[in-house]
């Protein structure tokens, strides 16, 4: 499988670490202090000063104190490098990594705290808005899938019977051209069907999942030359939500592996046990790209999970090649 390689990031501006300015400045200032201390209390030790056991023990107190201070600010500026880290790499598409909070009370745990709210907000709000825009896109594709096959469909078969008819009128070497026309528009007519089929599959909605699921791998199949084999577990009522979500990553899943995978073989397979619903889509082809993996595909099928909060990993199907597409929903959060 394959994907568009996504825009890199821009450079960071370079800063020194919180931690290391915090740090550095209490240094500074204590050296200060004990050096202020020093000359209004012993001036004469100023004058008079060598490297003797006093000035040994001074500098062992200093280093001491100020790596004592190291350790006290790294534990305090901690939960902001943590922040900051998962902040860089959070990814609203997926299940919401949060920050660990503390049970003590303190400016860091109330921004944990106010971090993880705004996550919380921000994933149910993105749910919101993709399953608005993803419900708006299966009511379009519903639209041009019935004007396709009620208006197209329905010209397309008057041209078949009026060709008909006036290949029982024309000259007999015009019948060879005529005949080629027919067979043309009876072309055309499949693939409006097929087109039809893609946007909306009948199936899904008259027979459900299993039944689309086993149709879908028998079109792939006579489309692609892909030998694909499926295993379909006996499943429970299913909210239409979930079927549909299962069935598009599969439909993506089976074109990522005809369009870019250069398999031979594809495996489906849909398990359920429990509570839990797993969809496994995988080939034996060349496995993933190198770097990120960002494709319009890839990315409509975690939006898709993400929908009915399902856990969707992409991984190599073995060291030597293959990948695998895993869908797992837990249909308890689906009641």
């Amino acid at each position: 499988m394959n994907g568009d390689t996504p825009v890199p990031d821009g450079p960071r501006r370079r800063y020194l670490p919180l931690l290391y300015r915090v740090a550095g400045l209490n240094a500074v200032l204590l050296m200060v202090a004990v050096g202020a201390t020093i000359v209004v209390l012993a001036p004469s030790r100023v004058s008079s000063f060598r490297v003797d056991e006093e000035g040994v023990l001074l500098v062992a107190v200093l280093l001491l104190v100020v790596a004592l201070n190291v350790y006290l600010v790294r534990r305090i500026v901690a939960p902001v490098q943590t922040l900051t880290a998962l902040a860089r790499r959070v990814d609203l598409t997926g299940e919401g990594e949060r920050m660990p909070v503390s049970a003590s009370a303190s400016e860091a745990g109330e921004l944990a705290m106010t971090f993880n709210e705004m996550l919380a907000r921000l994933e149910a709000e993105r749910r919101d808005a993709t399953g608005r825009i993803l419900a708006g896109q299966e009511a379009e594709r519903l639209r041009i899938a019935q004007e396709l096959h009620d208006q197209v469909g329905q010209e397309l078969t008057a041209v078949l019977l009026g060709l008909a008819r006036i290949e029982a009128r024309v000259a007999p070497e015009l019948q060879g051209d005529v005949a080629e026309v027919q067979e043309a528009v009876r072309g055309s007519l499949e693939e409006v069907r097929q087109i039809a089929i893609e946007l909306r599959p009948e199936a899904l909605d008259e027979l459900g999942l299993e039944s689309a699921l086993a149709v879908l791998c028998e079109r792939f199949a006579e489309r692609s030359g892909l030998r694909i084999t499926q295993r379909v577990a006996e499943l429970p009522a299913l909210s239409p939500e979930v079927e549909l979500v299962v069935y598009r990553v599969a439909q993506e899943a089976l074109t990522n592996v005809a369009r870019h995978s250069g398999a031979a073989v594809a495996d489906l397979e849909l398990e359920h046990a429990g509570d839990l619903l797993t969809l496994t889509v995988s080939d034996d082809g060349r496995g993933l790209p190198a770097g990120p993996i960002a494709g319009t595909g890839m990315r409509g099928m975690r939006e898709r999970a993400t929908l009915i909060r399902a856990p969707l990993t992409i991984e190599p199907e073995s060291p030597v090649g293959g990948c695998r597409v895993r869908l797992a929903v837990q249909l308890e959060h689906q009641r």
